[in-house]
Formats: C-alpha cells, structure tokens, sequence
C-alpha cells in the first residue's frame, strides 16, 4: 500500500504522463483523415477554475481532405448567446504526429495519434471586448466508436489550470460535401467574450 502512496506521490511531483505507446494497442483506431470527414457534430460543457459549468455549447464540423492534409471547419454555438468558428489546417505524418494551425491559434499546435487516442497541445486565442485572452490548451481525444470521439481539453494560463472542456463529436455523414458549410463558415462573425 505504501508503495502504491509513494509512487502516486512521485507521479504527481514528476508530472507523470501518457505517452502513445501507452495507447498503440487500443481499438478503433484513430485516422484523423478518416474521422475528421465530411459532416460532423458535437456537444460540450465548459467548466471554470472552481470545476463549476459556466457554459455549456454545440458546434457544427466539416472536413475535407487531401491525403494526409485536411482542413477542418467548425462553428460553435455557446449558451450565453456567442458564436465562435475556427479552420483548422491539418497535416498528419506517417509516424502518427500531427500538425494543425488556425486563425485564432498562435503558433502551430502539435502532438500525436495512436491506438484510439489523439493528443496536441495549442495556445488559443479567446477574443475578449478589448483584444484577446491566450490560453495554453491541452486536448486528448478518444475514439469509443467508428463514429464517436469523447474530448478533454484543459485550459492553462501561467502553468495553472483556468478552466475544462469536455465535447462529444459525432460523424454524421463522411461522404458529405462541405463547400456549402464554407460558404457558412464564411459569412459567419466570431463574437467577443463579455465577462
């Protein structure tokens, strides 16, 4: 028992972390080519500093691809009334790590697949009345089905946990066709966060 306290203790001081050979073997396996397809659908809640639910949302996805080379458009739908959107632009190697860059991303976000699990981490630009609030944001996502992926995502600002999200993502139709999701996309206006 005491060793089990011990290396518990130790994890947390050292800041133990999955890596993907931890999850190489689990099934489905996640393609992000594949997954990350046509139209998509998610849910999700937002959770302060406190753990406490502040928002809670729903977004609407569509992608398209070119190999390994995908682009990923998704538009949110938050509680309180405000709208986000964001591209992503995605390219995924041969040895599992994938790449991604968006307007509202500094940087480029990196990270890694295997086995049913995907991990990257970004630094997003949240817009706020009077500029943007950045916020360093680590994403681990699971595939439980072909058509289901769960989402945890921790927001950090000056190494503290400020908030977490959690999203259910749903494929809808692979086959879809998202030039008229685009032409959407396009037209639609990211609004500020007010408090």
């Amino acid at each position: 028992m005491k060793k089990h306290l011990l290396f518990g203790a130790l994890c947390c001081l050292s800041a133990c972390s999955q890596s993907p050979q931890d999850s190489q073997q689990l099934e489905p396996k996640l393609v992000p080519a594949e997954f990350f397809r046509g139209q998509l659908q998610a849910f999700g809640v937002m959770h302060n500093w406190q753990g406490k639910q502040n928002l809670h949302f729903q977004a609407q996805l569509c992608g398209q691809w070119r190999g390994q080379q995908g682009d990923l458009y998704e538009i949110f739908q938050f509680s309180d009334g405000r709208t986000d959107k964001r591209h992503w632009q995605l390219q995924v190697s041969a040895d599992g790590q994938i790449r991604g860059r968006a307007e509202d991303v500094s940087g480029e976000a990196t990270g890694w697949t295997a086995g049913n699990t995907m991990y990257w981490q970004y630094v997003l630009q949240i817009p706020q009345q009077d500029g943007s609030l950045d916020v360093t944001v680590k994403d681990w996502l699971y595939l439980v089905t072909p058509q289901q992926l769960l989402n945890r995502s921790t927001l950090h600002k000056f190494g503290l946990t400020v908030g977490e999200l959690t999203l259910s993502i749903q494929q809808q139709d692979a086959a879809a066709d998202c030039s008229a999701f685009i032409a959407r996309y396009q037209q639609t206006e990211r609004s500020p966060v007010t408090d």
